[in-house]
């Protein structure tokens, strides 16, 4: 299952400055805001949870809700992308794997779910 999702970088930005931390309230939770820095992590983190939730067939609605998904980051920086239990029993996901980039005023987004047997 493969998901992808773009957003512009200003549009994230512009809805920060005009709701401030509600507008993050809406799509973050409080570990994904310790890490949000800059408008450009915040549209990478935006399209990430579009892009999973893309990849489950449903988008963001009444299945899957933004905080269903969860993203952090390793060691080394790299994005790590966590379906809550309810989501990863059924639609049967084994792993899931992200990629974020960020060029030319676009956060971009894939995610690809490995699927058990």
């Amino acid at each position: 299952m493969i998901g992808i999702d773009i957003v512009g970088i200003e549009r994230i930005k512009k809805m920060h400055e005009k709701f401030g931390d509600k507008f993050y309230n809406r799509f973050l939770n409080e570990e994904e805001k310790d890490i949000v820095k800059k408008a450009e992590t915040a549209a990478g983190f935006w399209a990430a949870k579009e892009a999973a939730s893309k990849a489950i067939g449903t988008g963001i609605g009444e299945i899957c809700s933004f905080y269903d998904i969860k993203i952090k980051k390793d060691k080394n920086g790299a994005p790590k992308l966590k379906y809550s239990k309810f989501l990863r029993k059924k639609f049967k996901i084994k792993k899931s794997y992200l990629s974020i980039t960020h060029d030319g005023g676009f956060a971009i987004a894939v995610v690809v779910n490995k699927l058990k047997n």
